[in-house]
Order: structure tokens, then sequence, then C-alpha cells
């Protein structure tokens, strides 16, 4: 399987997740939005069993009753979400290349968020 890998802007957090990579999409929920500071969001989800963290693990804030969000508490990168399931998110902007097909985003979830000047395109062609 493949091996994704990424981290932080200063690179102490750095991560390997096995493939395959689940549910590439963009988000616009205010939770993304403030988490991110960025009108919408692009995520990838793994099962925690599939994710190591090979650097310094990231810092959690606990930002709903299944979720939190992980970052770098030394340059402040926002680095995904760490579900209770357990899934983990991870923001596609951290990966080594995210240009690789397999993380393009699929759809897009709380598009009714999403600033009216703001066009987001889907491998689906869903905007």
């Amino acid at each position: 399987m493949k091996i994704y890998s990424g981290g932080c802007l200063c690179g102490a957090i750095r991560f390997a997740a096995t493939g395959p990579a689940g549910k590439p999409h963009t988000c616009s929920c205010r939770f993304c939005q403030q988490h991110t500071g960025a009108p919408t969001a692009a995520w990838v989800e793994f099962p925690a069993e599939r994710l190591a963290w090979t650097g310094a693990k990231p810092a959690t804030w606990r930002s709903s009753d299944y979720s939190s969000r992980a970052f770098c508490p030394a340059c402040g990168s926002s680095i995904g979400a760490i579900d209770d399931e357990p899934v983990v998110a991870l923001l596609i902007g951290g990966f080594d290349d995210p240009s690789d097909p397999a993380l393009q985003p699929q759809y897009h979830s709380f598009e009714d968020c999403r600033p009216g000047w703001l066009k987001v395109e889907t491998a689906s062609g869903q905007e």
C-alpha cells in the first residue's frame, strides 16, 4: 500500500499514513473555516491505526463532542482533526505531495457556508 507523508510548516510534526486515502473532500463549515483561517478546507481521512506520527505528536483542542482539532504548538500549523471513531482527517495542504491524484477532493461539505465569491471544484464536477 502507498504511504502518504507530510507534516507542519516547521517540520516538528511529521506523519506517515498508509493508503488508500479515504473521503478526500473540501469543507466550508465554520469549524473548518476557523480552524484553518480559510474559507474552505481540503481533507482526506485515514483510520487511526494506519497513521503514524513520525515526528512530534500534534497538540489538540476539543472542538466538538466527537472530534479534536490537531495543530503544531511550535509553528501553529493546522494538521487536521482526530475523531473519536477513530478516524484522523488530515489537511491536504500538509502532505509532501498535495497534488497526488488520490488526494483530489471528490465532494464539498457544507457548501451553504461557502462564501459566494469562492468557487470550489471537485473531481465529481460539483462546485
